[in-house]
């Protein structure tokens, strides 16, 4: 016996917008087509001091000085 599987009256789509400036261009497109009832647009979750000071010790955006003169040094002071 096969198994048949009802088509859900209604669904939602993810489009993820690297530059977020078309977004009200992209919301207008999606809003014209056939069957599109609503288009919604989250927002980001805003990171936290810590969770930014993590994020550029993971991705390597961190220099490292031995002493605090040596810093000063590199900042012209």
């Amino acid at each position: 016996m096969a198994n048949v599987t009802s088509i859900p009256k209604e669904g939602q789509i993810l489009v993820e917008i690297e530059d977020m400036s078309l977004l009200q261009d992209i919301k207008k497109a999606i809003k014209m087509l056939k069957g599109v009832r609503s288009v919604k647009s989250a927002r980001r979750k805003r990171m936290t001091a810590y969770e930014e000071s993590m994020l550029d010790v993971k991705e390597g955006r961190v220099n490292e000085y031995a002493s605090v003169d040596d810093f000063f040094k590199a900042m012209g002071a």
